[in-house]
């Protein structure tokens, strides 16, 4: 008698933690309402306390379900929202986050690449702006965003004065050579 008290007891727990569990499904499809909330008016600029709640559905959906294969997307997602709104300290997290839990993941350039680019653009920290646009170059010379590391790498730290100067005289001597 008591094995079956036990066992009914241990099947009630169960269930009690399974209803209350996380439902992945109804997770994914609040993410989902609120990116096409967030996304649909495009004429407007980015309502920030959306943005804020979907990044927490992001990255709930990320802690929840770690070994999820959605789960560094979302956090990408996240990261993105959150250079996007100047939450320049979550994005860089998101970026190491992902970069850290997720090595395998097909956009683990992009987080090396665009954490140099919130660096420089977002908080003006040219160091590390340097030092992860190096890493990304030594890291991934072939990729797509190459280009714009070398020339983020060039530009660092000049003022837009000293960028039309540079150009100006660039196309000044281009002129001379060709005559």
């Amino acid at each position: 008698m008591k094995t079956i008290h036990k066992l009914s007891v241990l099947f009630l727990l169960a269930a009690i933690v399974i209803s209350c569990g996380p439902s992945k499904t109804g997770l994914k499809d609040q993410i989902n309402q609120m990116e096409e909330n967030l996304f649909s008016d495009q004429t407007k600029g980015i309502d920030k306390v959306k943005a804020g709640k979907l990044i927490d559905l992001y990255i709930r959906y990320g802690n929840e379900f770690p070994e999820d294969s959605l789960s560094p997307d979302y956090l990408f997602r996240a990261a993105d929202i959150s250079m996007n709104i100047f939450e320049s300290g979550q994005a860089i997290d998101l970026y190491n986050r992902i970069i850290n839990n997720y090595p395998d993941f097909e956009k683990i350039p992009q987080c090396v690449f665009l954490k140099a680019f919130v660096y420089e653009n977002n908080l003006n920290d040219l160091n590390n702006a340097k030092r992860y646009y190096t890493e990304f170059l030594e890291k991934y010379p072939d990729d797509e965003f190459a280009d714009d590391a070398e020339m983020s790498l060039q530009n660092l730290g000049k003022s837009p004065e000293e960028l039309i100067k540079e150009f100006e005289a660039k196309m000044k001597a281009q002129e001379e050579e060709e005559n």
